[in-house]
C-alpha cells in the first residue's frame, strides 16, 4: 500500500512552556505531557508536529509528538539534550528496542513477540508485534500518521519481515485516519487468514487483522510457561480463555482435562484450532477439552452450583478500570471473581488471578485477592506475585499494568 497520502509533519517546530510541575515529571522520565500543564504554546500545529518544550529559562527541555485531539497534548519522545528527530532517530530506537529482545529473537521455539512497547520503548503510543514474519503496528495516537512511512523504513532497516499489518486503538479509528482503515496491509502480500506461529515450541494461531490487541496476548507468555510447568495430571479450568493460550499450555505440561470459559464464540473456535494444531504432542492428545460459550460470572456460579472442582483456576479478566474514576469497581469485580472462582478450586489446588489493570497498583489487586479469600472463608497462600514478559519492559509509573498472583488453596 503506498503511503505517500499521509501527511508529513511541519518543519516549524512548536515552542511549549510547561508548568514546573511538568518539567520536574518529564525530566523524571514521564512520557507524557497533559493540555493544563502548558502555559504557553508558539502556534497551532497539526497531528503529529514535533513540540520542542523549554524549561523557565529558554532550554531544551524535550521534544515530543503533537496531539490536538488528546488531553495527553505531547507524547515525549526525548528529553535531555537537543536531538534531532530523523531517519537516524527511528532506527535507533527501534534497534535499541529490539536489543532489549535479543533473547525471544535468537529463541528458535518462539517467533512471537513485541518488538516496540510504546512508552516503555520511548515510542509513546506505538506498539510493533512480530508474529513471524508478519509485522503488526497499532497505534494509540493518531500522531503518529505522518511519521509511519519512516517507521515503516526504520523496522525494514533493522529486521526483515513478508508484510506490515496496520492496527488502530478505538479512539484513533474513529478520527481521522488519512485514507486507513484497522487491518490494512501496508507492506507485504495480503492476510489470506491467521497467521501461524510458535511459543516454546507451541503452534498457534492470531487474527492479526480483527483479533483483539495485536491477536494474540504477548505479555501473559511467561505465565502460560509457570502454568505448563504446573500443569501435569491436574483438571484445569481456563477463565477469560480468549484464545486459549492457557489451556493449551496446561494440556501441552500434561493436563487431564481444560475447561475453558468465554463469551466469545469465535475466540473459543480458535482455542480448540490452537490446540488441534499441537495434537502431535501426546500431553496435548491425551488431555480431555471441554469448552463454554458464556459471561465469566455467570459460569462460575454455575459450576460452584454444580458442584465442580479444579486443581488449578486460572482467571485473566480484560481491564476493569480503563480510568482512575473506575478504580474502586474494578477492584469490587475483583474480589468477586477471587471469590467465584475459589468456590470450583480444590482444596490443596491453587488458583493464579490477573488484572491487566494499569490504574490498579499491584499491592491493592493483591490486597483485594486475599481479603476476598478471606472473606470466603478460604485460607490460601500467596506463592507468587509475576508481572508481564521481557519483552514488555516497564518505563514508567503506569507502564506496570500487568500484575498475577498465584494462590495455594490449603484450605
Amino acid at each position: 500500500m503506498n503511503l505517500d497520502h499521509l501527511p508529513t509533519p511541519s518543519d516549524k517546530r512548536m515552542a511549549v512552556r510547561v508548568t514546573r510541575d511538568a518539567l520536574r515529571q518529564i525530566r523524571g522520565g514521564s512520557p507524557w505531557l497533559y493540555d493544563g500543564s502548558i502555559e504557553s504554546i508558539s502556534h497551532d500545529g497539526a497531528i503529529g508536529d514535533l513540540a520542542v518544550v523549554f524549561d523557565h529559562d529558554r532550554k531544551f527541555a524535550a521534544i515530543g509528538l503533537y496531539d490536538p485531539t488528546s488531553p495527553i497534548r505531547v507524547k515525549i519522545l526525548h528529553q535531555g539534550s537537543p536531538r534531532q528527530i530523523d531517519d537516524d532517530f527511528w532506527r535507533e530506537r527501534i534497534a535499541a528496542a529490539l536489543d532489549r529482545r535479543s533473547g525471544l529473537a535468537d529463541d528458535p521455539e518462539t517467533n512471537a513477540y513485541r518488538m516496540v512497547h510504546g512508552e516503555n520503548d520511548g515510542l509513546p503510543g506505538l506498539v510493533v508485534d512480530r508474529y513471524a514474519g508478519t509485522l503488526v503496528v497499532k497505534l494509540y495516537t493518531p500522531a503518529w500518521f505522518p511519521h509511519l512511512r519512516r517507521i515503516v523504513d526504520a523496522l525494514a532497516a533493522t529486521q526483515r519481515h513478508d508484510r506490515v499489518v496496520l492496527r488502530l486503538g478505538r479512539s484513533v479509528a474513529s478520527g481521522e485516519t488519512f485514507g486507513l482503515s484497522d487491518g490494512d496491509v501496508i507492506v507485504g502480500p495480503p492476510v489470506d487468514g491467521p497467521v501461524t506461529f510458535v511459543e516454546r515450541g507451541l503452534t498457534m494461531e492470531a487474527d492479526v487483522v480483527h483479533g483483539q490487541k495485536t491477536g494474540h496476548f504477548l505479555d501473559q507468555r511467561d505465565n502460560r510457561a509457570l502454568v505448563r510447568g504446573m500443569a501435569a495430571g491436574l483438571d484445569v479450568l481456563d477463565v477469560f480463555s480468549s484464545t486459549g493460550g492457557f489451556a493449551l499450555s496446561a494440556a501441552a505440561g500434561g493436563a487431564t482435562s481444560v475447561h475453558l470459559v468465554d463469551q466469545s464464540a469465535p475466540a473459543l473456535e480458535t482455542a480448540e484450532r490452537n490446540i488441534a494444531h499441537n495434537r502431535q504432542l501426546g500431553e496435548v492428545r491425551r488431555c480431555a477439552v471441554h469448552t463454554t460459550v458464556g459471561d465469566a460470572f455467570d459460569v462460575l456460579t454455575t459450576l460452584a452450583k454444580r458442584d465442580e472442582r479444579f486443581d488449578l483456576v486460572i482467571v485473566d479478566p480484560p481491564s476493569f478500570a480503563s480510568n482512575q474514576a473506575a478504580v474502586d469497581r474494578a477492584l469490587a469485580a475483583y474480589a468477586r471473581l477471587t471469590r467465584l472462582a475459589l468456590a470450583v478450586t480444590e482444596r490443596g489446588g491453587t488458583l493464579v488471578q490477573a488484572s491487566c489493570s494499569s490504574r490498579v497498583t499491584t499491592d491493592d489487586f493483591v490486597q483485594t485477592v486475599l481479603d476476598a479469600a478471606a472473606s470466603a472463608h478460604r485460607e490460601v497462600h500467596l506463592t507468587r506475585r509475576t508481572e508481564h514478559a521481557v519483552d514488555h519492559p516497564i518505563g514508567f509509573e503506569f507502564g506496570a499494568y500487568l500484575k498475577a498472583v498465584y494462590l495455594r488453596v490449603d484450605r
